[in-house]
């Protein structure tokens, strides 16, 4: 079995800002990575945001890993970061918040099963003659949505713009025991969750971020029967173009609580070929 790519986007939810997701896929393995929102400027890593650096940085360790075993790869993935930033860290950082962090997922081919991993909150979903069934946990925002309304009404308008908003983030962030790619490889390879699946020449894949997956979770405007039928029927981008119209619409953040208007949003559609 290889994995074939047939459609793959990645929306930046901001065009002022970098795009900190990034995702890549080769015959053998496949990946997205969802780099944190930055709580402060750049600097710790010199002019370059800590998001998009570890994006950045894992993104070129799955491409390069070569790794018979997915868990293997995560190791090499994990271990290249903390080099990485252990070499490039300008100084020390402000505090446990600016420490770079991310959500991912990754899968990757043994025999006739798919091995996956994932840490935090990027989905997969994995389509077959049968239907589909989510292969990460089923997304749910309600968290989250919760902590931006208990801010106030409209708080994601204004993004991290005022003080208050900051300060309960980097809170949120500095609490320890929570299950993310992070810069120390021992801590990560600690909480990242590995599972297997069947799989079949002809399944399909779809990998995704949490800002993609805002149209089930957040949005509620599809199940995972109805998204993918909308990515066969008219493709990432119109799906893409379907998530910005909603968030537009509620530009004020009124309707949906959030942190933002709009995050960063990227997907891949893969089919199993043999």
């Amino acid at each position: 079995m290889h994995f074939d790519l047939i459609q793959s986007v990645s929306l930046c939810g901001d065009l002022s800002v970098p795009n900190d997701d990034r995702a890549g896929s080769a015959a053998q393995r496949a990946w997205v990575i969802d780099g944190a929102t930055d709580l402060g400027p750049p600097g710790l890593l010199g002019e370059q945001g800590g998001a998009a650096w570890l994006a950045a940085t894992a993104d070129a360790a799955f491409s390069s890993a070569d790794a018979p075993t997915l868990a293997e790869t995560c190791a090499q993935v994990c271990h290249r970061i903390e080099a990485r930033y252990t070499a490039e860290a300008r100084r020390a950082p402000a505090g446990p918040w600016e420490l770079p962090r991310a959500s991912f997922c990754a899968i990757q081919i043994a025999d006739e099963e798919i091995d996956i991993a994932w840490a935090s909150d990027c989905s997969v979903l994995h389509i077959t003659a049968n239907g589909t069934a989510w292969r990460t946990p089923v997304p749910s925002r309600a968290r989250e949505s919760a902590q931006a309304a208990a801010l106030g009404p409209g708080i994601g308008a204004v993004k991290l713009g005022t003080e208050a908003v900051l300060a309960d983030r980097r809170l949120s962030r500095s609490r320890v025991g929570q299950r993310v790619l992070s810069i120390e490889a021992a801590a990560t390879l600690a909480t990242i969750s590995h599972a297997s699946f069947a799989a079949s020449v002809g399944d399909e894949l779809l990998l995704m971020t949490d800002g993609m997956v805002a149209l089930v979770d957040s949005y509620q405007r599809h199940d995972a029967d109805s998204l993918f039928a909308a990515v066969r029927a008219d493709g990432l981008a119109a799906l893409g173009a379907e998530l910005r119209a909603i968030e537009q619409e509620d530009a004020a953040c009124l309707r949906y609580p959030r942190f933002k208007i709009s995050d960063d949003a990227t997907a891949l559609w893969l089919r199993i070929g043999g």
